[in-house]
């Protein structure tokens, strides 16, 4: 484990492997470098790029500054760049991947980025009332110290099924989950009220991939497809037989030829 401090004075803590260019991973809510499939995807890769995958701010070895803003997590990810020696290649995943957005269109040093199912909504007034609602049941929860509480309902929110939330409350990967449950309002002051930033997108002026799972939500499908129809340089994939549980080895290849051509 390795250490930056970022412009605000919080240490990110960050895994460093492989050689080649520079590759960071930015993980999604309850994500941190203890997550199987994130460090199944960046052992993979890192035979081919140099590898930085990190915790996010409040999750695992990293520290937690306040006050939050979205600004400071791009903060983070600056110096990770800069720590790398300048202009890398980004992953994001999930609510990772808008946080990259946002690094892009600020004009960090990234040279390619890839995006596996940005969450964004369709945007109409039911799906803000949904985010809104969201928003309100999720401050209350932390508030309160339910921390469970708070993990079953994003959950809830992500689509997983009641009878699948039941069965991970008996394994070990809840404890997880409720160590970082704080960062969910994180992912969802990035998420802001779900809908398509067309014109931060539209800002993103270099290489882009995005991809989903042929067997996700329809929402998460047309999200992405939406994302790559916004952005001027961008290519959409979708893999088939893969969900936002992506399969690590059926990912990287394709990771690989992108951020190698």
């Amino acid at each position: 484990m390795q250490k930056v401090i970022s412009k605000d004075g919080t240490q990110i803590a960050f895994d460093k492997m492989g050689k080649g260019p520079a590759l960071i991973l930015v993980g999604g809510a309850f994500h941190s470098r203890s997550d199987p499939r994130m460090t199944q995807l960046a052992k993979l890769m890192s035979k081919y790029f140099t590898i930085y995958h990190y915790d996010r701010r409040g999750r695992g070895d990293s520290t937690n500054t306040q006050p939050y803003a979205v600004e400071r997590e791009v903060e983070d990810l600056n110096a990770l760049i800069k720590d790398s020696g300048g202009s890398v290649h980004v992953f994001g995943m999930s609510s990772g991947a808008v946080l990259a957005l946002h690094a892009a269109a600020r004009g960090l040093d990234i040279k390619k980025l890839a995006l596996y199912e940005p969450p964004f909504n369709s945007g109409d007034d039911d799906a803000r009332q949904v985010a809104a609602r969201y928003t309100k049941q999720l401050t209350l929860l932390l508030s309160e110290g339910r921390r469970s509480d708070a993990v079953e309902l994003a959950r809830a929110s992500f689509g997983t099924p009641p009878n699948i939330i039941d069965g991970m409350k008996q394994t070990p990967v809840w404890s997880m989950f409720m160590a970082v449950a704080p960062t969910l309002a994180y992912d969802n002051e990035i998420m802001g009220d779900g809908s398509l930033p067309k014109k931060l997108i539209a800002s993103v002026i270099i290489p882009l991939l995005v991809i989903d799972g042929g067997a996700s939500p329809l929402f998460m499908r047309n999200a992405a497809k939406a994302v790559g129809d916004a952005a001027p340089r961008a290519q959409y994939r979708t893999l088939d037989g893969q969900t936002h549980e992506f399969d690590p080895d059926i990912l990287a290849p394709v990771l690989i030829e992108f951020f190698a051509s």
